[in-house]
């Protein structure tokens, strides 16, 4: 089940937007985009120069860091399994399956408002654990 505050505020809003953080807090982890963010509060997984990785496993850290200047070319929703931004070559998974989450919500993306501040004002979406 996932949720939306309006239609077509899916991972099309990150499409050609470039990666400018990847934050780690506490139990989750963020990919910013100069404005929008994009939240996987379950630990996500991918693929990055051939290498495959797992958050929290030693070096998915690393390897996460890399996407930082690479921009979303291509994404897939399956909301009853994964979230996925392409980058190339390079793959960012977010699971949504109950054994991934730590909790109801698997993802979640905000949005920017009218001044380009990071805010749900610009609206959110929320994938929920299937």
């Amino acid at each position: 089940m996932n949720c939306e505050n309006g239609p077509g505020d899916g991972l099309q809003l990150l499409k050609g937007l470039e990666v400018s953080a990847v934050s780690f807090v506490r139990d989750y982890v963020e990919l910013c985009f100069d404005g929008p963010v994009l939240r996987a509060l379950s630990d996500p997984l991918g693929v990055y120069g051939g290498r495959a990785w797992h958050f929290p496993a030693p070096g998915s850290g690393d390897l996460m860091r890399c996407y930082i200047g690479k921009t979303v070319d291509g994404y897939e929703e399956d909301p009853e399994r994964r979230l996925t931004l392409h980058f190339g070559e390079h793959r960012f998974v977010i699971p949504l399956d109950d054994g991934s989450s730590l909790g109801p919500e698997a993802a979640h993306l905000v949005g920017v408002d009218e001044s380009g501040t990071t805010s749900p004002l610009g609206g959110m979406r929320i994938w929920m654990s299937s």
